[in-house]
């Protein structure tokens, strides 16, 4: 629960009598609504404000139902359906209308160029507040003003009811309100800000609550006493909602940070080989290079892959204990380069050696594909994404080309920093493109859990290290970093352990 709801919470507790605890002693709000209505009755016969033809009077039958009385034409009836919650003995339900003295024919709307003119004295109040200044004033008299038109009705993003104090202006964006009898103004702007007044709007484009909608409100009164404890009370916790707020919005903050930073260290754990034990009866890295190796080879006699692919390097561990490299019959102490350790059963790999990077795509030009620009790929730890059906002739020239089970990742800023990078699967006939700011990576075969490659992907090893150039807005990985990269490299049924823990940990990390 953040402040905002909060700060609802209690106002709902306010206006339903459950805020503040009740007086016998209080004198009742029937009597406050007695001294309304002849203050009103008296003020209509000065000729001062006109008569409400609608004015009426809600009490409780003894059958327990509440009726309405209208006191113009004596009719009654029942509005069980309308009351929304029940209220405690001596508060009374009111129609909006039959409360408030509506002062909206003393506004006078003044354009920005007229304002423009005049000096800035007094406050000019529009629909959600002070809007600006102008050197007249309408007003001189603690006022309630409540939006008319705006969005604001519907999103509540301010106050929909405020209090104006001093000399100002209003225009005919805000209805303006006055009290008698000894209401209190405060309890009744409070009131509405507590409700939704959807039911009271017309229009969605430009949302309006007109006089007669803003008088059909239904309000609870409580004695006046009680109307005071409960603006007090309200006042009193109103700083105390304020820290909640911030205290709750530098806790969110702090929960995402965390489960961010936890997030990565689970990755991290995982590519290092910490995550899951290793079992001796899952064989070892080797043996799966064994087999990548052997896959090359027949893709190579198919021709389907070049020959040059078969030139991969060795790392090995030497008896001096260091990392050495082996291209050819060149050999080269690569140490430096080793950024941790890594289980005897695992090996360490070039990514150019056990992945095809950025493979071509052979596909009739009428055949229906897959587009996924990179704005259609989640910034996300998972692998969620969309695209667009198109022709393959219209992406199969300029674009990257991939295909179901590829990995793909953006390898511009900041996209790559925001770990933009998924499994495309489930393509329309199994292939698709994208702009050339993706980069995609296809195992040989079932040699590489997808996902394992996809966690490496999204790795701070992987994502902290990259090398960029190009503009600061949009800088691009260095030619080579991906293709030379080391790879951890566990053996198949390790890979798939360690997909299954990382995604049972997300799970546990998403509740």
């Amino acid at each position: 629960m953040n402040g905002k709801q909060l700060k609802n919470s209690i106002l709902q507790w306010a206006i339903q009598g459950k805020l503040v605890p009740q007086d016998p002693n209080d004198e009742p709000a029937s009597v406050l609504l007695e001294r309304i209505r002849e203050e009103k009755a008296r003020l209509v016969k000065e000729k001062k404000i006109k008569k409400d033809k609608n004015e009426s009077i809600i009490y409780r039958g003894e059958d327990n139902s509440y009726y309405e009385k209208f006191l113009a034409t004596g009719e009654v009836k029942c509005i069980d359906e309308e009351i929304p919650f029940e209220i405690p003995q001596g508060w009374e339900w009111c129609r909006f209308g039959s409360l408030m003295i509506n002062r909206d024919s003393e506004r006078i709307p003044l354009s920005v160029a007229q304002r423009q003119t005049l000096k800035k004295v007094y406050d000019y109040y529009g629909a959600s507040g002070v809007i600006d200044k102008v050197d007249k004033y309408l007003f001189d008299k603690d006022l309630l003003l409540i939006g008319e038109d705006g969005a604001n009705l519907i999103n509540r993003s301010t106050p929909i009811a405020f209090i104006a104090k001093g000399k100002y202006w209003v225009n005919n964006h805000a209805h303006v309100l006055d009290v008698c009898g000894g209401l209190n103004l405060a309890y009744i702007a409070l009131f509405i800000n507590a409700i939704s007044l959807v039911n009271y709007v017309t229009g969605t484009a430009q949302p309006k609550m007109n006089q007669e909608k803003m008088n059909s409100i239904l309000v609870t009164v409580p004695p006046i006493s009680e109307q005071a404890r409960i603006v007090n009370q309200i006042e009193s916790l109103q700083p105390l909602i304020i820290r909640y707020d911030k205290a709750q919005s530098e806790l969110n903050i702090l929960n995402t940070s965390v489960k961010e930073q936890l997030k990565k260290s689970i990755l991290q754990e995982a590519i290092q080989g910490h995550l899951v034990p290793q079992i001796v009866e899952e064989g070892t890295a080797e043996e799966l290079l064994a087999e990548i190796r052997k896959e090359k080879k027949r893709l190579v006699n198919e021709g389907k892959l070049k020959k040059s692919a078969l030139n991969d390097s060795i790392i090995f561990k030497g008896d001096d204990n260091k990392y050495w490299e082996k291209f050819g019959k060149e050999i080269h102490c690569i140490n430096d380069e080793i950024p941790f350790e890594i289980p005897a059963s695992w090996q360490w790999v070039r990514i150019k050696d056990i992945f095809k990077i950025n493979p071509k795509n052979v596909a009739e030009d009428n055949c229906i594909s897959a587009f996924i620009p990179m704005e259609k790929i989640c910034a996300t730890y998972g692998s969620e994404f969309s695209y667009d059906e198109v022709q393959w002739k219209t992406i199969k020239t300029g674009y990257t080309h991939f295909a179901d089970g590829d990995v793909v990742f953006a390898k511009i800023t900041p996209c790559f920093q925001n770990r933009k990078s998924a499994i495309f699967i489930g393509l329309p006939n199994g292939i698709g493109a994208g702009t050339t700011e993706l980069k995609v990576m296809r195992p040989y075969g079932e040699t590489i859990n997808r996902w394992y490659l996809l966690y490496f992907l999204k790795s701070p090893y992987f994502i902290d290290e990259a090398q960029f150039k190009g503009t600061a807005n949009q800088q691009r990985i260095i030619t080579g970093y991906l293709e030379n990269k080391l790879f951890p490299l566990p053996p198949k049924f390790e890979q798939d352990r360690i997909v299954q823990q990382i995604k049972q940990l997300a799970s546990i990390m998403s509740r």
